[in-house]
């Protein structure tokens, strides 16, 4: 009786609590990495990473169609897209809500590769970048931005088939881009997964708020109303 009580305890914790465990196990994560980057060590993921794709991945056929994917998490296109999206949106709170989402994660990232100062991998360059490499602008900025278009998604969007549809399709983009980054040579895969990481992290917290920051901004408009 007691253990199925306690059992219940746990599991009711987790529920409630559910969306602050993922946050922590990513920050500890990209933490981990983040360590042995400040360490200058070269991590056995990023060897076999950079083995697979030069022995295995590299081609004619696949080095267009990574070019073409890694430009969905460039900035210039993150950019367009939302001032598309701020005009097509209905809901302005929405649409600021994505605006200030890619400032907050782009300002962010350059604070963290100017902290960790990491040098982009030089095996091979299928493409050219400047900066630092950890961790990965397109991979982070990307998680943080269409993880949060998944989010609205899943929220806002009542067709179900294309809410699915929607929110696959989006993940595998995400996961698409980060790749592209280690095919094209311009990012360890270290720095791809923790952009990953610390964005889920950052997307916990940053949902969280704009959940408050509507529920004040309705607020503030029925009182105006009155």
């Amino acid at each position: 009786m007691i253990e199925a009580t306690m059992k219940e305890k746990v599991k009711e914790f987790i529920v409630k609590n559910f969306k602050w465990i993922i946050l922590f196990i990513c920050l500890i994560g990209f933490l981990a990495i983040a360590e042995n980057v400040f360490n200058k060590e070269i991590m056995n993921g990023d060897i076999v990473g950079y083995k697979l794709i030069s022995t295995f991945l590299i081609s004619d056929f696949a080095t267009p169609i990574a070019k073409f994917i890694t430009n969905f998490g460039d900035a210039i296109f993150l950019t367009v897209l939302t001032i598309i999206l701020f005009i097509l949106i209905k809901n302005k709170k929405i649409g600021v809500s994505i605006f200030s989402n890619l400032v907050i994660i782009t300002a962010l990232n350059q604070l963290l590769k100017n902290i960790l100062q990491r040098p982009r991998p030089t095996e091979y360059r299928i493409i050219e970048e400047t900066g630092y490499s950890f961790p990965s602008g397109h991979s982070m900025i990307s998680m943080a931005f269409y993880g949060y278009i998944i989010y609205l998604i899943y929220k806002y969007v009542k067709n179900k088939y294309i809410k699915w549809i929607s929110i696959v399709l989006l993940s595998i983009l995400i996961c698409s881009i980060g790749i592209s980054r280690i095919y094209l040579g311009v990012h360890y895969t270290s720095d791809v997964l923790g952009g990953f990481l610390i964005s889920v992290s950052y997307l916990v917290i940053y949902i969280s708020a704009v959940i408050k920051s509507f529920v004040l901004w309705n607020n503030c408009e029925q009182k105006m109303g009155r």
